[in-house]
């Protein structure tokens, strides 16, 4: 979620290039912070065989931070509260003028209500970095955020995205998920780590599948004229992933055509200047179009 905001608020000041510079200075940031705060540290041994960081399925210093996060709260591990994102958030974004700017893209940032245990959007009026910080907290490392008198945690949790403000708030047509966390795995994962990611990715996928199966009913019910074409609206679903399609067995009905194209990692966009959006074409209905020109995401 930070990438989105860092985005749109690049955009708001100084459209595609601002975006760029926006990014690559959030992104600096990030790795400054992470050089100096990050508990998990490189061991000699770790790092010279392939000269780069280390594999976390064979570091001490990642198991031995995981299983005090198993054991220890972060209100115990971190009484202080403290959040290095949260001083970069504020030095990179000016919150009150993307509240305020007309020109920013429309920006929903979910997060999950700990009380209720239901999803809480944010549009760009109520941006603040208690907001984008609400949206990215994993509750075994982060205390929740308080706004409002409510705490939250990750938005993951119940929206991962959230579709529904896309569909209702905005009457969106066309919706492209760029999906990072993948459904299918070929291999079984018998590590201790490649266990606890595979339970991860199942566990912040299953919000977006529940979303996809209902849009699929509905849009089912449009196509069979059970609902009313006037009223209702189906929508065409573009996924973007590195890793593969949708499962064949899985939310595949005719009515929801599913793509594939090629995103930059906006970590790379920042650290190479390089990549972008590749542009696709689809049908929908009796209409062909191109979705997102390179040229916008001149990366």
């Amino acid at each position: 979620m930070p990438n989105a905001v860092v985005a749109a608020y690049g955009l708001s000041i100084g459209g595609p290039d601002g975006a760029r510079e926006t990014l690559e200075e959030f992104w600096r940031h990030i790795s400054s912070a992470g050089q100096l705060y990050s508990p998990v540290r490189s061991l000699l041994w770790e790092t010279w065989p392939q000269g780069s960081g280390p594999d976390l399925d064979f570091s001490p210093t990642f198991f031995l931070f995981q299983a005090m996060t198993h054991v220890f709260s972060p209100y115990q591990i971190n009484p202080f509260n403290l959040n290095p994102l949260k001083s970069v958030l504020s030095e990179v974004i000016d919150f009150d003028r993307l509240a305020r700017c007309n020109r920013a893209p429309r920006l929903f940032l979910s997060a999950t209500n700990v009380r209720t245990g239901k999803i809480k959007v944010f549009e760009n009026d109520a941006m603040s970095v208690d907001v984008v910080l609400a949206s990215a907290c994993l509750p075994h490392l982060f205390h929740a955020v308080e706004i409002d008198g409510e705490h939250y945690w990750d938005g993951g949790f119940m929206g991962n995205p959230a579709i529904f403000p896309l569909i209702y708030n905005r009457g969106s047509k066309d919706v492209i998920l760029v999906h990072i966390n993948p459904i299918e795995r070929k291999k079984l994962p018998k590590t201790a780590a490649q266990i606890f990611n595979r339970v991860d990715e199942i566990r912040f996928n299953s919000s977006l599948m529940r979303e996809m199966r209902a849009v699929a009913f509905v849009t089912k019910l449009i196509d069979d004229n059970v609902l009313d074409r006037g009223k209702y609206t189906a929508c065409l679903f573009i996924q973007s992933e590195t890793t593969r399609r949708w499962p064949s067995s899985e939310l595949r009905p005719s009515s929801i055509q599913i793509g594939t194209s090629c995103v930059a990692s906006a970590i790379a966009a920042a650290q190479r200047r390089a990549g972008g959006w590749t542009p696709i074409s689809t049908r929908s209905g009796n209409r062909r179009r191109s979705i997102w020109p390179r040229s916008f995401f001149s990366y």
